[in-house]
């Protein structure tokens, strides 16, 4: 790590992230991945439905940007998945293919023949949610969790044993329930799971803590947004030893959704000098493809991937981008626009433009005028953004120039 890693030629943060006071209780893993479950999580969001060439298409875009596990989906919700799952597995693009199951043997069947290497075994594990959401007997989710984890087991599958609702679990009882499915049956890695997005990020530390005291095995963070704590609840989990990380692209997934891929891997790589192994330049390509075949709309300022995150239009910063240039442009932004695969900075007309933005526009298109006459031109394009609330196009700039110019 290099003298000043909040401060490189690509971001700037603050310094007092890798101050020794901060920093000092880190137990962050060599190696963290990063496990997608966009094909199969991310689909189920409210009014997304991927077919087999969008699945595709976007397992893709994840081996291109390098994501070391593909969650590509449940083989016994369909033949189509099924077919997906297999064909993913022979193209052998890279990344390692999981499956998801139930913990159930005939779901690890399907999962055996689709040819994968890995599978998520969901069970609940919250007595409220056994009794009142599945209704079963509390004895039948441990049963069917060690018998089907140890078949899974038999059959050469790694294994991630995944307790719905862990975080409104009774604590002590849920790690009796893992323990016993961990002795009797197989794990290899546990998933924390936060499926409501319920807890917060200062219980992070003693959820994890709690869950090591009794398991001896890799953790894995797999949280949702509900309350906006997910990307926070991942790095306090990673920073207690947490290996790997369940993640979409946009953050799709149920109701408020999951931790998205684009700023968690973002905000390690530049707040912590951890590096994923994601190739940063590809996220935008990554997330406009998502949208795309998802139709799920992206704010325009969504962090790390939205379209205008790079775009200029306040008087007062498009005077900081006159000085600074692009020599000094992490003067005002956190990080360079390339690092993400963003377009590159650019000054927009509309109501909040300034005086040098103006100058700018005018320069461009060639336009002579006073300093005074600039002025003109500004308050006609503020009187315009106002009218329009929206940014001016180049043609809709030079009209109201010309217009004001000739007046």
């Amino acid at each position: 790590m290099s003298d000043q890693p909040w401060k490189t030629d690509n971001w700037f943060v603050s310094p007092w992230n890798f101050d020794d006071e901060v920093t000092k209780d880190f137990r962050f893993a060599k190696d963290i991945k990063i496990h997608d479950i966009t094909l199969r999580d991310g689909e189920q969001q409210t009014g997304v439905a991927f077919d087999y060439n969008d699945k595709m298409r976007i397992a893709e875009g994840l081996a291109e940007a390098g994501v070391q596990r593909i969650e590509a989906g449940m083989p016994v919700v369909s033949s189509e998945d099924a077919r997906l799952i297999k064909d993913l597995v022979k193209r052998d693009l890279g990344p390692q293919i999981f499956s998801f199951s139930r913990c159930m043997v005939e779901d690890v069947k399907r999962a055996v023949d689709s040819g994968v290497s890995g599978v998520v075994m969901e069970v609940p594990s919250s007595t409220h949610i056994i009794d009142i959401a599945y209704k079963w007997d509390l004895e039948k989710a441990i049963a069917l969790s060690v018998e089907s984890t140890a078949y899974a087991h038999e059959q050469g599958l790694e294994v991630v044993f995944f307790p719905i609702d862990f975080t409104r679990a009774e604590l002590n009882w849920v790690l009796d329930l893992i323990t016993r499915v961990a002795n009797d049956g197989h794990m290899d890695a546990l998933a924390l799971v936060d499926t409501f997005g319920a807890i917060s990020p200062h219980a992070m530390q003693y959820f994890v803590r709690s869950v090591q005291s009794r398991i001896d095995s890799r953790l894995e963070a797999h949280f949702h947004m509900d309350f906006g704590m997910g990307i926070a609840n991942t790095i306090m989990a990673l920073s207690e030893g947490v290996e790997v990380v369940h993640s979409t692209i946009l953050g799709l997934g149920e109701r408020a959704g999951n931790v998205p891929m684009e700023e968690t891997v973002m905000a390690l790589l530049t707040m912590y000098g951890i590096d994923c192994g994601i190739k940063t330049e590809k996220l935008k390509g990554l997330a406009d493809l998502v949208q795309e075949i998802s139709g799920h709309p992206v704010p325009s300022n969504r962090p790390v991937i939205g379209d205008d995150l790079f775009n200029i239009e306040s008087g007062i910063i498009a005077s900081w981008y006159k000085n600074c240039g692009e020599e000094n442009l992490t003067e005002l932004f956190p990080f360079r626009p390339e690092v993400v695969g963003q377009q590159p900075a650019k000054i927009v007309m509309g109501k909040g433009s300034g005086i040098d933005s103006i100058k700018d526009w005018l320069q461009r298109q060639q336009i002579s005028a006073t300093d005074e006459q600039a002025m003109d031109v500004l308050l006609a394009v503020k009187t315009w953004g106002l009218e329009n609330k929206r940014l001016m196009s180049d043609d809709e700039f030079r009209k109201v120039a010309e217009e004001t110019l000739a007046a």
